[in-house]
């Protein structure tokens, strides 16, 4: 039976090899993003219905859910990174606040409102899975603070929605390549540098962190939920 799914920010990087996959299952795919263009090109290629939202604003989400499925099974919390590649810049306290303040509400405000939106469509026995950082252990400012939030709520949301047979969960990813999160800004010497760091010596890609989805998604995780799940190459270990 075809599952009902929302992935935000699908139309590239991570979030199109997650849209891949479940379109591939023969799954209902709902993609979202702010960038009409984008969304189109995936949805033609993946066959997912492309919905254009920003999940900062309530009022988009409430617009976004006549264009859900009405049931929910899989939920994955992708939009969001690192909003400082696009600050317009300045130093005072303000410009430092406005910064801080748009890390929050890309990588956490939307994982909380999204989730919060469609929480009446989750289905019993369902999965909520975010897409987190490695910033999140590591450090990366904003960013970091904001990821390192998101795997916190995190924990909250698993026993809220524990009840109904819902495991949420975070997916933390290491450096993967072929995404647009460095905006074309990343030197080789910082990319050899990332990779040298993992244990495994090469990047990650998208398909390594939909993979992990894929599994969190899985009847075989039903018993998984609070947790935040690690891809990336042995850069960051944990015990």
């Amino acid at each position: 039976m075809p599952r009902g799914i929302l992935v935000t920010g699908g139309a590239t990087g991570i979030g199109l090899a997650v849209a891949r996959y479940f379109t591939g299952r023969g799954d209902t795919v709902v993609i979202t993003g702010r960038r009409a263009a984008p969304l189109e090109e995936a949805a033609k290629e993946t066959g997912a219905h492309a919905v254009v939202c920003d999940h900062t604003e309530p009022g988009a989400l409430l617009r976004l859910l006549p264009e859900l499925p009405d049931r929910l099974d899989v939920l994955v919390n992708n939009a969001g990174g690192q909003t400082d590649f696009d600050s317009p810049g300045g130093d005072d306290l303000a410009a430092y606040a406005r910064d801080f303040r748009a890390n929050l509400d890309a990588n956490l405000l939307t994982a909380a409102l999204t989730t919060r939106a469609v929480d009446a469509r989750l289905a019993d026995g369902g999965a909520v899975i975010h897409i987190g950082s490695i910033a999140a252990d590591k450090g990366s400012g904003a960013y970091g603070a904001a990821k390192a939030g998101l795997a916190s709520w995190n924990v909250g949301l698993a026993g809220l929605l524990g009840p109904r047979g819902l495991t949420a969960n975070v997916v933390s990813p290491g450096y993967i390549a072929d995404t647009e999160f460095f905006r074309d800004k990343l030197t080789t010497e910082r990319r050899d540098s990332l990779v040298a760091a993992t244990a495994v010596g090469r990047p990650g890609v998208p398909e390594d962190v939909a993979g992990a989805v894929a599994f969190l998604a899985s009847p075989a995780a039903r018993n998984i939920t609070g947790q935040v799940l690690n891809v990336n190459g042995g850069e960051y270990a944990t015990r």
